[in-house]
């Protein structure tokens, strides 16, 4: 290859194959520590006043194998209830005299009004259980303020819930197995909260917050959450204020969190418990502390204890079980009505602030008062730079020229970090056009680095390509210095600009993301300095000088390395959920953001090196090096299928019975959606077996087949938001009459009562039949609906959905033996018109046996469906 390339260009090679060793070996580090490989398990046998990763699992073990499904509905909830309550009942039998240990089981009831993924709608639940155990002094008050902990024991559909939430659940029995085994006795009382509804929407820490006695001496909580098998435990939100997290920063042995998370947090798909402590109710000051990767498996049935990433457990427990020992001691721990009374509240408002770990080895924190100081600076020295420089040498002239120069290296700068962007999100629809599945890299995450990373590249050099002379506005000979020297400054300080312009657009928008590009600008006017002095030994043209420029930014670029690393795998990973999106240009959705958020990862990895170490790159054999790179990981895209074992597709299996009252089903069909790109026609293509057990011939097609509509799968409100081209197809219904005899219905219990203003109130029941195991009951309700018994007689905001009329949405979970008596008002004689939707997670054998069809690499989450309509 060196016979066809002039001095320039080997050494361009050598330097980019250079690069490429220093961000393969930050990227082995990065791995390491996003997959917790550089701690050590405790085993089974630890030390007993030390956390033993071995020892939770065994919890996590009974929890999600030996009890057979933790679902709302379902016998085996009840038994993981029994199982954490005589865990604790043993610990308390072996505390010390010094300890006095409080446990109870509290069932909860209630019904409210809340936003939910954007939609509004109203609860009504009942005997939801909560397991509570108070770790406190034996000298110890009811009124003391306290610290809750809290984790939910329910799995989602289909689940066992490993890693959510069994593993929050163990961790919390082997914390207060700690502080009953170490014998530290709490200053002040910890709260542990198990809690057993929060996959149905939070509903049973709602009853906590706001009906239990301990809920008013509650002065800080951590929530433990999970949304994988492991990696980063990140604190994902805190507050209000900045003193939960600066209690995380001072205390956590394995610290993980960025503050960048909570701008990013608001716009995911999904909520936690976080909410019903920190703002629905509550406004106690808090941290929401969650497992974020092993997304592949999050609420499927691969959620297994096998997959839980090792060593995350571990570090998890020594985090919490230091940051719970903190709270405890913190003199700013009030309880609700010391925060009331003393007006300890304003000390918690000063805003959120600024932190971030540095690869979990030690954390940055500072306060909101001091970011709004030190990430003005890089912007005021970028403004007076120029008149520094020149100003006294050369005049006011020169400093606007010198000025104007480093505007448009900005220019340059920002149209590179664009086109690095731009490039692959182009390269991914050019793949779409030619192939017949989108997300190849979903199952090889490493594809979608091998097609992107390069031609980002390619992105990021083009401006340096296209104007390799820089177009100066300073004279060079009457500055006496070289164009090359100028240039260099031009480009250097219009990056530097960019990075400081992005650090006050941050502040001004009041996020907390902006320590990432401060600590580019500040790691940038390191490397300059060594630059510039390494010139006076070296030269421009030297590569020593551009080395001495890169080794100030390493630790720079391995932070945005570790950052952006974690950001693509978990995004990669939550794509196989983000909703299957409508054509035509639904399929192309995920590659796009795929493509785009690394084109963003690689010009903010690379983008500080470019003002300097680009005239090293920026060769048009490089670039055709880079665009073959992308072009061959393009045409090997296509010989990798996107799912596997490891890395599911999920489906959705509904077996809908429509019925006509407590006895009859009129129709029945077999309603199929998946929740992400690649559409049924995708599946069907690749689960022959599925497809010949429903009859679906090769010109199968949308146009041709039976669509489900949304309120289909009225169980499933509002994620059914998430489908699209759902299919259904049909299903016998007698089989379902040797399981039930009854169905859900609903039916007046009293005659109505009609008011002088021509209003009237209709009081119905509803009977679950003789269902076994419902998790959910959906209630839309269409009509002249002014009032109703639900959330304490306050009506949500109406929903509107496929052009049908405006109605209100009531989600009922808790006690399927138990019917639901309740009232609705109509605003006169018009009709109300009510949707029973009923989810029940038995299934019929035949609805069994397709489901076993399917092939290993889809997850189908399959239950039951009653649906039934009623007009009062």
């Amino acid at each position: 290859m060196a016979l066809w390339l002039d001095a320039r260009d080997v050494s361009g090679f050598k330097f980019l194959f250079s690069l490429a060793t220093m961000y393969g070996l930050m990227s082995i580090l990065v791995h390491s520590v996003i997959y917790t490989k550089f701690i050590t398990p405790l085993g089974i046998d630890a030390p007993l006043d030390r956390f033993s990763e071995a020892r939770a699992i065994e919890h996590v073990r009974v929890l999600a194998h030996e009890i057979d499904g933790r679902q709302e509905g379902r016998q085996g909830l009840r038994e993981a209830a029994e199982y954490i309550k005589a865990q604790l009942e043993r610990l308390k039998e072996r505390a010390g005299s010094n300890f006095r240990i409080e446990i109870e089981e509290n069932v909860v009831a209630g019904s409210f009004n809340m936003m939910f993924l954007g939609h509004s709608i109203s609860f009504g639940y009942r005997n939801h259980t909560n397991i509570l155990m108070r770790i406190s002094s034996i000298d110890s008050q009811e009124t003391d303020p306290s610290v809750l902990m809290n984790a939910h024991f329910d799995s989602p559909l289909g689940s066992p819930g490993a890693g959510d939430c069994g593993s929050c659940v163990a961790s919390l029995l082997e914390i207060a197995r700690l502080t009953i085994d170490s014998g530290w006795v709490p200053p002040r009382p910890i709260i542990l909260l198990f809690n057993g509804a929060e996959e149905v929407f939070l509903l049973a820490a709602n009853g906590f917050v706001r009906t239990h006695k301990w809920r008013d001496s509650i002065g800080a909580f951590i929530n433990v959450e999970a949304s994988g098998s492991g990696g980063p435990d990140l604190v994902c939100q805190s507050g209000p204020g900045s003193w939960p997290s600066s209690i995380y920063a001072q205390s956590a042995i394995y610290p993980m969190a960025h503050s960048a998370a909570q701008d990013v947090f608001p716009v995911i798909p999904g909520d936690t418990d976080y909410r019903m402590f920190s703002e629905d109710y509550g406004n106690i000051p808090g941290l929401d502390i969650i497992f974020l990767l092993g997304g592949y498996y999050y609420h499927t049935s691969y959620d297994t204890v096998d997959r839980l990433i090792p060593g995350s457990m571990q570090a998890r427990g020594d985090n919490l079980y230091s940051t719970v020992k903190a709270f405890a001691e913190s003199s700013k721990l009030k309880n609700a009505h010391e925060r009331e009374s003393l007006g300890v509240s304003e000390e918690y408002n000063d805003g959120q602030a600024v932190f971030f770990d540095y690869l979990a080895w030690f954390m940055i924190f500072y306060s909101r008062r001091i970011a709004m100081v030190i990430h003005s600076i890089p912007i005021i020295i970028f403004l007076i730079m120029p008149f520094f420089s020149r100003f006294l040498n050369s005049g006011l002239r020169c400093c606007f020229s010198t000025f104007y120069d480093f505007v448009k290296g900005m220019i340059l700068h920002t149209t590179g970090m664009m086109l690095a962007i731009v490039f692959p999100v182009i390269f991914s629809v050019l793949r779409l056009l030619v192939s017949s599945y989108g997300m190849n890299w979903f199952a090889s995450p490493f594809l979608a680095f091998m097609m992107f990373i390069p031609i980002s590249l390619v992105g990021l050099l083009i401006p340096r390509m296209v104007f390799p002379g820089f177009p100066l506005s300073q004279n060079a000979s009457a500055l006496k210095m070289s164009k090359e020297a100028l240039s260099e400054e031009a480009r250097f300080w219009g990056a530097f600009g960019f990075y400081a312009l992005l650090t006050l657009a941050y502040l001004v928008a009041g996020l907390s993301g902006g320590f990432l590009s401060f600590f580019t600008s500040a790691s940038m006017l390191l490397a300059w300095i060594s630059f510039y002095l390494s010139i006076k030994f070296h030269g421009h043209h030297s590569v020593w000088s551009t080395v001495f420029y890169a080794i100030p930014l390493i630790p720079c670029l391995t932070y945005s390395v570790y950052f952006g690393g974690f950001l693509v795998q978990f995004l990669i990973e939550k794509m196989g959920m983000m909703g299957s999106l409508p054509p035509p240009y639904g399929n192309y959705i995920p590659d796009i953001v795929v493509a785009a958020i690394i084109g963003v990862v690689t010009g903010w990895c690379v983008g500080p090196l470019v003002p300097i170490c680009g005239k090293w790159l920026a060769r048009s054999s490089i670039l055709q090096f880079l665009l073959h790179l992308s072009v061959i990981a393009l045409a090997l895209s296509s010989r990798f299928f996107p799912y596997s074992t490891d890395a599911p597709k999920r489906v959705v299996l509904q077996h809908t019975f429509l019925t006509a009252d407590a006895n009859r089903v009129v129709d029945s069909s077999y309603d199929f959606s998946v929740v992400d790109s690649n559409s049924l026609l995708f599946l069907f293509k690749h689960a022959p077996e599925v497809a010949k057990e429903l009859h679906i011939d090769p010109d199968f097609s949308f146009e041709t087949a039976k669509i489900s509509n949304q309120r289909t799968f009225l169980t499933l409100f509002p994620v059914n938001f998430l489908f699209s081209r759902s299919l259904k197809f049909p299903a016998r219904s007698d089989e379902i009459f040797k399981q039930y005899i009854q169905f859900p219905h609903v039916y007046t219990n009293k005659p109505q009562l009609t008011s002088s203003n021509g209003s009237r109130r209709v009081y119905l029941e509803l009977s679950f039949g003789s269902l076994k195991e419902v998790w959910v009951a959906v209630l839309n309700i269409t009509g002249p609906l002014s009032n109703w018994s639900f959330a304490d007689n306050k009506l949500p905001v109406p929903e509107t959905a496929e052009g049908g009329p405006p109605s209100y949405i009531c989600r009922l979970t808790g006690a399927s033996n138990e019917k639901w008596n309740f009232w609705l008002e109509a605003s006169n004689s018009g009709d109300l018109r009510v949707d029973l939707a009923v989810l029940d997670q038995v299934l019929v054998d035949e609805a069994k046996k397709l489901k076993g069809l399917f092939p290993p690499w889809a997850d189908v989450t399959a239950y039951s469906s009653f649906l039934s309509t009623y007009v009062f």
